[in-house]
């Protein structure tokens, strides 16, 4: 499976036909590929801020939102502890993604139990699989890398994390 066959089952799955929004979404994804990085699964969702679906992409690195072009938000696999689904009448079937990083919510997710086994299989993955090597500062992995840096600092700082849990995923981040 390649990028654009992961877009496409999203974007049925959304039940969006337009194909600028799907050549977008892919260049997109192309563009933020990490090296070594490879697809794995891809389902249709929405994120409590937004009113229409965007794609869910699972890569063996990470899990990323899509959304109208916009630049993916990322969720490091080897931060990934838990992946719940829950079933309300109003959002349907809601994913929930709990992260080192942060705890990240979609709703009115397509196959979300079966998307939701999947990343747990594949954070489970990532956090036994030696680490690639750090990317770069200045490159557009390596920006992100030190943000992730920063936001693992910040929960720290706020108590979220203990000096044992921030050790532990910034290992895991920096490999």
């Amino acid at each position: 499976m390649d990028w654009t066959d992961l877009i496409d089952t999203a974007f049925k799955m959304a039940g969006n036909s337009n194909q600028a929004n799907r050549a977008e979404a892919v260049r997109t994804v192309e563009a933020s590929v990490i090296g070594g990085e490879k697809p794995v699964a891809s389902t249709a969702g929405r994120h409590p801020d937004h009113f229409r679906k965007g794609v869910l992409v699972l890569t063996t690195h990470r899990l990323l939102f899509l959304k109208d072009g916009k630049p993916p938000v990322p969720v490091p696999l080897a931060a990934v502890t838990d992946a719940a689904v829950a079933r309300t009448k109003l959002n349907r079937e809601v994913l929930t993604v709990v992260a080192l990083t942060g705890s990240h919510r979609f709703e009115d997710v397509a196959k979300a139990e079966v998307f939701a086994e999947q990343v747990r299989e594949a954070a489970r993955l990532a956090r036994t699989s030696p680490p690639a090597p750090a990317p770069a500062p200045g490159s557009p992995a390596g920006e992100q890398l030190i943000g992730q840096l920063e936001r693992l600092a910040a929960l720290r700082a706020s108590g979220a994390l203990t000096d044992e849990e921030f050790t532990l995923a910034k290992q895991r981040l920096l490999g």
